[in-house]
């Protein structure tokens, strides 16, 4: 099993799981994050500390999509170690529907300082 980034992530990136986690599996984009399946240890300690509720197990419903999406842009993007700061609008855009179709962005985010 493996852990997720879904849909309601984008835009939102509060990134309070990044920290959480201990083998460093989440990537970052220009406006969300997501967790290499392969790398994930299903420890589960990212889950809770999404405020937007966006980190799901791949046991659910409809995660095989996920599973690939964040297997797809981990391998482009640059891993995270550190939160940075939320989008200022985050809190209005959390729960907004649609959003992969609407507001996501493929772009790679900030190079990780650490």
């Amino acid at each position: 099993m493996t852990y997720v980034v879904t849909e309601n992530c984008i835009a939102c990136k509060y990134m309070d799981c990044v920290e959480v986690c201990p083998v460093d599996c989440f990537y970052e984009g220009e406006n969300t994050l997501v967790i290499h399946p392969d790398e994930c240890i299903d420890c589960g300690v990212c889950e809770p500390e999404c405020p937007a509720d966006a980190i799901r197990p791949d046991t659910e419903p409809d995660s095989e999509r996920w599973v690939e999406f964040n297997r797809k842009y981990a391998e482009m993007w640059p891993v995270i170690t550190a939160a940075g700061e939320p989008p200022a609008n985050a809190d209005t855009m959390d729960g907004i529907p649609n959003k992969l179709q609407t507001h996501f962005s493929p772009e790679p985010g900030q190079k990780d300082a650490s």
